[in-house]
């Protein structure tokens, strides 16, 4: 079915969508961008599915894009490059949009794209032991097709705490700047989870599904053209000196060329 994903329904109707690279951190590759907005789009049709949970395997649920992927950006034809960016943003888009109700169940890392990942959650629940950063800056990148979904998740003065500096922050603090719902110890997570799923088993599936279009055109704008704004933000900042620089960097375990001693 998948190669880079794991799903399982259970008799209730509770879909858990597992990322399923684990050696890798759960990281984002073209194939699993792929294989996600399939996901998405199956999930939603899918009239067994009542309610998706969305976690990752081992020890950490998105260190964010495949650097592997970023880098074969760089010297991609300007056509790849951006058909690339907007596979990406359509993902998001998808699981954003997916008309089932949608639980992020976070632990480990949760790094770049893994935060564009819970962003798009309806609500996402992490163990107090998570570890969050938007990584992009300190690779000479922006977190620009999560952008979004972040900046509709937190908002703008709370999103500019942490969206340009790369620092790590922790649970509690995911939670003051509303990227977490809760945080509780990594024993009570899936309880927490539970706590979340069970309600929508006694609603209406027709009913959530049009409550959640009705909640997000009443929320911040995420349309065409905002999409299309963020997919030309990525592809300019991969035109630019400092990703393939920062992206090097990472490679040839070095500092960049901007960081202060």
């Amino acid at each position: 079915m998948f190669s880079t994903l794991s799903l399982e329904t259970d008799a209730r109707g509770v879909s858990t969508l597992t990322l399923d690279r684990p050696e890798t951190h759960n990281a984002l590759s073209a194939e699993m961008i792929a294989e996600l907005t399939e996901a998405a789009a199956r999930l939603g049709r899918d009239p067994a599915t009542r309610v998706v949970v969305l976690t990752g395997a081992g020890g950490s649920f998105c260190a964010g894009a495949d650097l592997g992927w970023m880098r074969a950006q760089l010297t991609a034809a300007p056509e790849t490059r951006a058909t690339e960016a907007r596979r990406l943003a359509e993902m998001l888009r998808a699981l954003n949009e997916m008309r089932k109700p949608l639980i992020g169940r976070i632990h480990g890392q949760a790094f770049g794209g893994g935060l564009g990942l819970m962003a798009v959650c309806d609500v996402a629940l992490g163990a107090d032991h998570a570890r969050f950063a938007f990584t992009e800056t300190r690779l000479g990148l922006i977190p620009a097709t999560i952008g979004p979904y972040v900046l509709a998740r937190m908002g703008e003065g709370r999103a500019r705490r942490v969206f340009m500096s790369a620092r790590r922050f922790d649970a509690a603090e995911a939670v003051r700047l509303d990227l977490l719902a809760a945080s509780m110890p990594a024993e009570a997570l899936d309880a927490a989870v539970e706590a979340e799923v069970t309600p929508y088993l006694a609603t209406a599936p027709g009913a959530v599904a049009a409550a959640k279009r009705l909640a997000r055109s009443m929320g911040p704008t995420i349309d065409d053209a905002v999409i299309a704004a963020s997919v030309e933000a990525l592809i300019e900042q991969w035109r630019g000196a400092e990703a393939p620089e920062g992206i090097a960097a990472f490679f040839e375990k070095r500092s960049p060329g901007w960081k202060s001693s």
